[in-house]
């Protein structure tokens, strides 16, 4: 599948024209605005698919921290 027919779901994507900042918080505690835009985005899931799959390390993604991400991703090998 060709790379933008791949990530079409990013331009309905809750998070578009928000400062890119909010998704890149310090701490896990300043993660919770940008959650709260995830949570309510119609694309949240594809959006932490792509993140898990690509393994992306910062930031949050489909409403999770990099933390979380890497609590799924373990969460999965134990169930495979």
């Amino acid at each position: 599948m060709e790379p933008t027919k791949a990530l079409v779901w990013r331009q309905r994507a809750a998070c578009r024209g928000v400062e890119p900042e909010v998704f890149y918080p310090i701490t896990d505690e300043e993660a919770e605005d940008a959650k709260a835009i995830c949570f309510s985005c119609s694309v949240r899931e594809r959006c932490l698919e792509w993140a898990l799959t690509n393994r992306e390390r910062d930031g949050v993604w489909g409403g999770a921290t990099e933390r979380e991400r890497r609590r799924i991703i373990r969460q999965r090998r134990r169930s495979a």
